[in-house]
């Protein structure tokens, strides 16, 4: 009896420390992007994947004149080890000519998470390609799921460099901004938390 006492204290101890080593799973607390570490750069050509230098904000600086055009987000190369979590909740916010923002609905815009930046940007038509993990339509309208608190799954294997938003085909959107990026692992509700990475997963 007495071995059999040790050894379920030993695989006791082992479970318990696996839980506490082990990467990912619902225990990983929800990792909120500080948005002031990305950065917008020059779209000079998205067809080719080309950017230029570094624009000081995460909304177009230039108006959005036709469908589909695009700007591109850089993540800072030490970004977190993503494959820990396996949801994703990104928000945006639309506006007009006149910089007034509009409220959300379908078609107004569309996001891909990129792997490598000089890579291609647009993927298949539509779900995930071998350079771009991520790619979901309608964001902030009523058929999107990414924006919501269960966010949606992704199967990133690793940090992605960048983010192309995208304006869809509603007329009025004229500028696109980058509101916020979390990865967790289970409904996360966002109260605009300024200790990034920190605080209990939802349920």
């Amino acid at each position: 009896m007495k071995k059999l006492g040790v050894i379920l204290a030993i695989l006791v101890v082992f479970s318990f420390a696996g839980c506490a080593s082990g990467g990912g799973g619902s225990g990983s607390a929800p990792f909120v992007v500080d948005m002031s570490t990305l950065q917008q750069l020059t779209v000079i050509d998205q067809s080719n994947s080309r950017v230029g230098g570094p624009i000081p904000t995460l909304r177009n600086p230039a108006a959005f004149t036709r469908n589909w055009q695009g700007m591109i987000i850089r993540f800072p190369d030490n970004f977190v080890d993503v494959s820990q979590y396996s949801r994703l909740t990104v928000a945006l916010k639309y506006f007009n000519a006149a910089g007034e923002e509009l409220p959300p609905r379908d078609s107004m815009g569309m996001l891909v998470f990129i792997y490598d930046i000089t890579g291609d940007w647009h993927g298949p038509e539509m779900g995930p390609g071998p350079n771009t993990p991520v790619k979901e339509m309608n964001v902030m309208g009523f058929s999107g799921m990414i924006q919501t608190d269960r966010g949606v799954r992704h199967n990133m294997n690793r940090a992605p460099q960048a983010i192309f938003i995208q304006k869809a085909q509603d007329p009025n959107v004229a500028f696109i901004e980058l509101e916020r990026v979390i990865f967790h692992n289970a409904n996360y509700k966002y109260e605009g938390e300024v200790v990034y990475g920190a605080g209990p997963e939802g349920t």
